[in-house]
């Protein structure tokens, strides 16, 4: 986090991350955590979530509370949520995080399969803004980034009802700036490209696939979290006042 800016606004500001427990999720919830942000996260994996606030604590920074959450339950999520304001106020900033990219075959994507990656990729991006937009509006303004993904853009075969989902996460997030924008209220997405998280280095990244982005990418490097984190940062602080309605690509000059 050494290279990360420091913005004045975000610190004691509610943050609610979904999806924070690892790989970019935790990325994100650190570098609030490290603004001094009052930061809530929901996840299903108990032990990286404890892990990460360990860590957190470690750094000498306030640790980040955590609920427990299937974001595909959706009565659920609206009970995380609730149970997160009680602990760390009104929620100013929403990060919609939490994803899935499994791969899967064409042939075999059943109707329920099809309805479940929705769920897991998309669904749950509106429901967690219909549960905490009224608080950014009674609050004086709020900010949402909604992370969204250069597979469609760059047509990625082996995963179609994901890309399908990340297509539309950049129309859910137009329709939502322009809905919500009169009530001060930002909204934005982050489009990240290859970021080499522990599990897409253990699952998929291969010498053929790395070269391959190499050819691909504009920056001769590899992307990591802290790299998205800190777009994510600015959108949600007031750095970006100016900024809404935009799906921002951030994959190292790839698209």
């Amino acid at each position: 986090m050494a290279h990360s800016a420091v913005y004045p606004d975000l610190k004691g500001r509610s943050v609610l991350i979904t999806g924070g427990a690892s790989g970019i999720g935790a990325e994100i919830v650190a570098h609030f955590c490290a603004q001094g942000a009052c930061v809530g996260f929901v996840d299903l994996d108990d032990t990286a979530a404890e892990a990460l606030i360990t860590n957190i604590r470690g750094a000498g920074h306030a640790a980040p509370v955590f609920e427990p959450c299937d974001l595909r339950d959706i009565d659920a999520l609206r009970a995380a949520i609730g149970r997160l304001r009680e602990q760390i106020g009104p929620i100013r900033v929403l990060v919609n995080n939490a994803a899935n990219d499994e791969r899967h075959a064409i042939d075999d994507v059943t109707p329920e399969y099809w309805d479940d990656r929705q769920a897991v990729n998309l669904r749950h991006q509106f429901f967690a803004t219909q549960a905490v937009w009224h608080d950014m509006r009674d609050t004086g303004g709020g900010a949402i980034v909604n992370m969204g993904s250069v597979s469609w853009l760059i047509g990625q075969g082996g995963m179609p009802a994901y890309s399908a989902a990340k297509a539309a996460v950049a129309g859910l997030t137009r329709s939502l700036a322009r809905d919500l924008g009169e009530h001060g209220i930002r909204v934005n997405s982050v489009l990240p490209g290859w970021i080499m998280t522990e599990r897409q280095v253990t699952k998929w990244l291969t010498p053929e696939g790395e070269a391959d982005l190499m050819r691909n990418q504009c920056l001769k490097r590899k992307l990591y979290p802290a790299d998205i984190a800190r777009v994510v940062l600015f959108f949600a602080s007031e750095a970006s006042s100016a900024c809404t309605n935009q799906n921002y690509i951030a994959d190292g000059g790839w698209v």
